[in-house]
């Protein structure tokens, strides 16, 4: 797959690009960014996905995470990816999550979704093997993690295949969407009304069936607008019963924005950083 460069620009010594590539999985022209720090010129380094949440281009995370110092410090990359296909052409909604920015990280099988909201094997597949082609990272060496919808996408899709992610961690996820209208409206609208095809998207589902090999790092804000949305204390609760190693972190007084996000964002890359080097 041929990729193309919107921008490059340093960045506490390492290089914050964006770059642009045609998309098997969705059919569309995808976005992405990809932070290198200086020692990636030497050789490959570990990589951390940052899955970002609804409404948000690989943008938000870029310029608002505040990762790009600690990624360098640590020696590790970090890749935004886009929440969604985009461009004319590709279904959508006139509510702000569903459709364009709001991909749920699932491949869609239902009408008019399925022919280009591939997320999962988007994520999973397809991205990372361009990225270990055209950039010095280690995909033996790779951790997620996520915002919001991100959060729900790093967990499911690290807790579905530990083979690929040494490390996950999450900021505020939506924690049980099969419960919460984040979540059962995207996926009866993205996979049906079957809520057995739900379960492997949802972390508090699979936290209890199956969990996550290594320990896991979430971050939610006391003060976050969306709990009732989020239910943290599902997912809680699941780790608590199924004694999964851990820390499940409630900040006093933090809202869902990013300047939680930042806030945290240090502990996150070097508790991957721990885990991946």
């Amino acid at each position: 797959m041929s990729l193309e460069t919107l921008s490059e620009n340093r960045s506490f010594g390492g290089t914050q690009g964006v770059y642009r590539h045609r998309s098997q999985a969705t059919g569309t022209d995808m976005t992405f960014a990809v932070f290198l720090p200086e020692i990636a010129q030497y050789g490959r380094v570990p990589v951390l996905w940052y899955l970002s949440g609804l409404t948000c281009t690989h943008e938000n995370a870029m310029t608002k995470a505040a990762a790009q110092q600690y990624c360098d410090e640590a020696g590790i990359a970090i890749i935004f990816p886009d929440t969604s296909p985009r461009g004319e052409g590709v279904a959508d909604d006139d509510a702000y999550d569903l459709g364009q920015g709001a991909g749920f990280y699932v491949n869609a099988t239902q009408d008019p979704w399925k022919s280009n909201f591939q997320m999962w094997h988007y994520i999973v597949h397809e991205l990372p093997e361009l990225v270990g082609d055209n950039f010095a990272i280690d995909r033996d060496a790779m951790g997620i993690t996520g915002h919001s919808m991100g959060g729900h996408g790093a967990l499911t899709i690290a807790m579905t295949h530990p083979d690929r992610y040494r490390s996950v961690s999450a900021f505020s996820p939506i924690a049980h969407p099969s419960e919460s209208d984040w979540g059962q409206k995207q996926l009866t609208a993205y996979l049906g009304d079957d809520r057995d095809a739900w379960r492997a998207h949802d972390a508090t589902l699979l936290m209890r069936e199956r969990g996550y090999p290594g320990e896991i790092l979430i971050d939610q804000g006391s003060g976050d607008q969306f709990l009732d949305l989020l239910k943290p204390e599902s997912l809680a609760h699941a780790m608590m019963e199924r004694r999964q190693p851990g820390q499940f972190r409630m900040q006093p007084g933090y809202d869902h924005s990013y300047f939680f996000v930042q806030s945290f964002m240090g502990d996150h890359v070097f508790w991957h950083a721990d885990r991946l080097l």
